[in-house]
């Protein structure tokens, strides 16, 4: 009579036992938690050392909004280059209370690029790159890119400085940590002066004088009275020249 040892049929039964109840080993595993949609404020409080460009993105303008808005529904994504606390706090003193609300909106905006870039495609864009802020105003506010390897520099024409830390790098929003604030170009740049106006020459018995000629003369009458008593005052100087 065969011995059949009772003690080992659980142990051949435990892998039979695992494989036909597979739903029930699945319900019991946690579900991953769902992913929420982007939101730059909370990316750059993570990282610390961002507290002015927080405040200009939400408080001082509404650019904080527009770039959770857009990024969140573009197919280009977007590139934000977050200055820190030092580096605001390296302009010169009252630098951005001097500034008028719109520049302040145009130096924010100067921060974001349309599209999302990572860090080795800067090294590969075509230079100058726009930005959030070109078309204001009719200026370029764009920004050009160099380096080689692993090291990215941005340039604005105004400051230099290396991109550094990223923030985020999965689109569709990339955020990278720079030193400096960028300043754009056109913020230093000034409207050219009017001409000034042309000294005309005019000879009077044989001396000559100078007569400044507005550039455009007044639309009144006074105007012309002032030109009919400068020329009865010119007759009057060539017919006394005459005389002597």
């Amino acid at each position: 009579m065969a011995y059949t040892p009772i003690s080992l049929i659980p142990l051949a039964l435990l892998p039979l036992l695992f494989l036909s109840c597979p739903q029930t080993l699945a319900q019991s595993a946690p579900a991953p938690a769902p992913s929420g949609p982007i939101n730059i404020t909370a990316i750059l409080v993570k990282g610390g050392q961002f507290t002015t460009f927080i405040r200009l993105l939400t408080s001082t303008t509404d650019v904080a909004n527009q770039i959770n808005t857009q990024v969140n529904s573009s197919t280009e994504g977007m590139t934000v280059f977050a200055p820190t606390d030092n580096a605001f706090d390296n302009l010169p003193a009252g630098y951005l209370n001097n500034l008028e609300s719109q520049k302040q909106v145009q130096l924010v905006l100067y921060h974001v690029l349309p599209k999302f870039y990572s860090l080795p495609s800067l090294l590969t864009v075509s230079n100058p790159v726009r930005t959030q802020a070109t078309g204001n105003d009719g200026g370029v506010f764009g920004l050009n890119f160099t380096g080689q390897g692993s090291q990215v520099n941005v340039s604005t024409g105004v400051v230099v400085t290396q991109v550094n830390n990223p923030l985020r790098t999965d689109f569709p929003l990339a955020a990278y940590t720079v030193d400096k604030v960028l300043l754009p170009l056109e913020f230093n740049q000034t409207k050219s002066p009017a001409p000034a106006p042309t000294p005309a020459t005019t000879t009077v018995n044989g001396t000559k004088t100078n007569t400044t000629v507005a550039a455009e003369p007044p639309s009144n009458g006074s105007g012309r009275m002032r030109i009919g008593w400068g020329l009865v005052a010119g007759m009057g100087l060539f017919c006394m020249g005459l005389v002597s």
